[in-house]
Parts: structure tokens; C-alpha cells; sequence
């Protein structure tokens, strides 16, 4: 471990070297961690997709499904959404008692509308006695499982809540917080703010801040680090079609960096994307499911490479391992890695004006924010 990088404590857990994977809805399931966790060689902190407390209080299936962790996975770490407290600390001390995972995190990043527009997400921490009664359940219900939690800025650039949030947060109890560097109106649009983090990082010395936003290669992670000062970070869409990217992360925070970054050629690529499309069709339970869904990965993985739109709509509606396999192997496997393979992928878009329950702007400090029983999604995943 680099002198000037320190691992990453997370309660009782050492995440050495500091590195997460982002918790993403559909795509941060039991097979995607377990590529990433392979490329590191099982270093960092890989946390689950976005799970509902009201789905899991009440054992929806798809949400018990979710929180199964592979036996290897340790620490097993399940990231929560929810809006009301007593609900919150319903599913916090399910975890506990069921021992269920041994890291929890909150969502309170979360920019799409389906989620701010029922006052969760990135909405939440404009309402501050909210998400005080929130934590306080969490930290409090966990079983002394450490509880951290992840935001955003803020609404806009006129309601900005993150440092508010943090103080928040160490006074109840929280363990650390990954703060996105947008604010829920830029969504995945724009530049991330990184003095945003420095300047978190300033306000609450007491816990490990980490960074989000804007990371696509281990050049990167270094530049945010050093930078603003952050204890680790976070990587979501940096990730996307790019599991091997964790390679390069631990090497470049873990003491190890040589300079040399992962480039495989397209059939290197190739041969991840079957083994992905395989894990999710065992995860599911049916190959053909497995390829379906991971269709979604498809333009992420080839981004740079000639590979023809023809094809990629082939690659996109292929329908099982054999049909997946046999269109990669028409391509020419031999391509090196291509100039700007790197770079930005998935969502990029703006939406400058966030959906948000009626009055929710009216008072910050509101103990009564109007939300009713159905202001949690149905269920987890997004």
C-alpha cells in the first residue's frame, strides 16, 4: 500500500486498497461484482444494487434474490433506499438479526424521477429533520454494522444540502459518506464537481469522505485523490463494459502502479462478455434470461471497437450463449485496444429540472413532509 494512500475503514472492515463499486439499479447484481471482484483479486468493497426497504420488510422475491451474496463476497454490502424511518429501521435490523450483510449503505443519490418525485433519492436530504429520523434508525437498529451512506450535491445549484447532510451524518452515527460531485438537476450530465468533495471532506474530518463522479480510468481516481483530499472512491459508470477496470484501480491506489493499464484486444473483450452473459444465466437460473439481460452491456463493452451498428443489433437481440459466442467470433477478435475506448458511458444526459413532491421546497426543516405509505417503490433493483 502506497505510504500516501491509507486503507479505506469501514467499522471493523479494511478496504485496502480504498476503492467501491458504486451501487447501479440492473447492473451491480451478484455477477457483475463477481467479474470486477475477479479483476482485483477480490481487493476493494463491491456493493450491491439499490434495494427497497418496504420491498425487503416484506420478502418481495426479486428483493430476496438481490441480497444474496456469494459466498466469497466479503464484506457483503447492501445498499438501502428508503423515505420512512420506521420502515428504514424495519429492514436495518432485519439484516442485523438475519445477518443478512455486514456493511449497509443509504441512498440518498439517486437523480431519476420515479424516486425524487416520492421525496427519495437525492430529494431526500433537502428535508433535514427526514433524514436525521432516518439515520438515527439505521445506526441504531444495524447490530453494529457499520452504516455509511451515499448523496449527491444537492437538488440545484439553489438548494445544496450535501454539507448540511454530512454534519448530519456524523452526528448520527454514520461510518463514512461517498458524495457525488452533481446536483440531482445535472442527473449524469455536465462535469462532476470535485471541490464539491474537498470541500465535504473539510467539513467532517471526524469520517472517510470518498469521491464520485467523473472516474473512468485509475488516472483518474489518482487526479480526484489527490485533488480533493478524499479517503477513497467511488466508481459507478466508469465500470459499465469495463469490469477490468478494477485491475487497474487496485494497482494504481494499492501501492502497485507500474503504469501500465488494461487494454485487452476485441477478443479478450469477447471472451469477458460470454463469461458475464454465462454468470447471469446461472444467477438466473436460465441461460437464455442471462443473455437477455445482458444484452443492456452490449454497446458498453464494444464502445471503440469496429464492430458495425449491423452487428451490434445482432449482438444486442441474441437470445443464447452459443448465438452470443458465434457473432463475436465473426468479428476480427485480433483489434488492439482503440483511442478513446475510455471515456464517458451510459447515462450522460441533463435534466435541469428535478420532479419533486408538491411543497417539498417550501420548508427544509418540515418534520411533516406529506409522504404516504406508497412513497417506496414496489420493489428493489430500481
Amino acid at each position: 500500500m502506497s505510504p500516501s494512500i491509507q486503507p479505506l475503514h469501514i467499522g471493523e472492515h479494511a478496504v485496502q486498497p480504498p476503492v467501491v463499486l458504486a451501487p447501479m439499479a440492473g447492473i451491480t447484481n451478484a455477477p457483475f461484482r463477481t467479474l470486477c471482484r475477479e479483476f482485483s483479486g477480490g481487493r476493494g468493497l463491491f456493493v450491491s444494487e439499490m434495494i427497497t426497504t418496504r420491498a425487503l420488510v416484506e420478502r418481495n422475491e426479486k428483493t430476496m434474490q438481490l441480497v444474496h451474496f456469494d459466498a466469497s463476497e466479503k464484506p457483503r454490502s447492501i445498499q438501502l433506499y428508503g423515505v420512512d424511518p420506521g420502515t428504514v429501521g424495519k429492514a436495518v435490523r432485519m439484516i442485523a438479526d438475519e445477518d443478512l450483510a455486514d456493511h449497509i449503505d443509504l441512498n440518498f443519490g439517486c437523480p431519476v424521477p420515479k424516486v425524487t418525485r416520492k421525496g427519495g433519492g437525492s430529494a431526500l436530504p433537502y428535508k433535514r429533520p427526514l433524514l436525521r429520523a432516518i439515520l438515527h434508525e439505521a445506526v441504531h437498529n444495524a447490530g453494529g454494522r457499520p452504516v455509511t451512506m451515499k448523496m449527491r450535491k444537492g437538488i440545484d445549484d439553489d438548494h445544496l444540502t450535501f454539507l448540511d447532510a454530512g454534519r448530519i451524518a456524523v452526528q448520527e452515527g454514520v461510518t463514512a459518506i461517498a458524495l457525488h460531485g452533481r446536483t440531482a438537476a445535472q442527473h449524469y450530465g455536465g462535469t462532476a464537481d470535485w471541490e464539491a468533495i474537498a470541500r465535504l471532506k473539510d467539513a467532517v474530518p471526524e469520517i472517510p469522505v470518498l469521491g464520485n463522479g467523473d472516474i473512468w480510468s485509475a488516472d483518474d481516481a489518482l487526479r480526484m485523490m489527490r485533488r480533493t483530499g478524499c479517503d477513497g472512491v467511488v466508481v459507478g459508470r466508469g465500470c459499465l463494459g469495463r469490469p477490468w477496470l478494477f485491475a487497474d484501480l487496485v494497482a494504481a491506489l494499492g501501492g502497485e502502479d507500474t503504469g501500465v493499464r488494461a487494454r485487452p484486444t476485441l477478443g479478450e473483450v469477447a471472451d469477458v462478455m460470454v463469461r458475464h452473459a454465462g454468470l447471469l444465466g446461472e444467477w438466473l437460473g436460465d441461460e437464455a434470461r442471462g443473455v437477455i439481460d445482458f444484452r443492456k452491456h452490449v454497446a458498453w463493452y464494444t464502445k471503440g471497437f469496429s464492430v458495425g451498428s449491423e452487428m451490434r443489433k445482432q449482438l444486442a437481440v441474441a437470445a443464447s450463449l452459443a448465438e452470443l459466442r458465434s457473432l463475436l467470433d465473426g468479428l476480427d477478435l485480433s483489434q488492439e485496444w482503440p483511442e478513446g475506448a475510455d471515456g464517458p458511458r451510459g447515462r450522460t444526459h441533463s435534466r435541469n429540472k428535478v420532479v419533486l413532491p408538491d411543497g417539498w421546497l417550501d420548508d427544509p426543516n418540515a418534520c411533516d413532509t406529506g409522504l404516504g405509505a406508497d412513497a417506496e417503490l414496489a420493489t428493489s433493483g430500481g
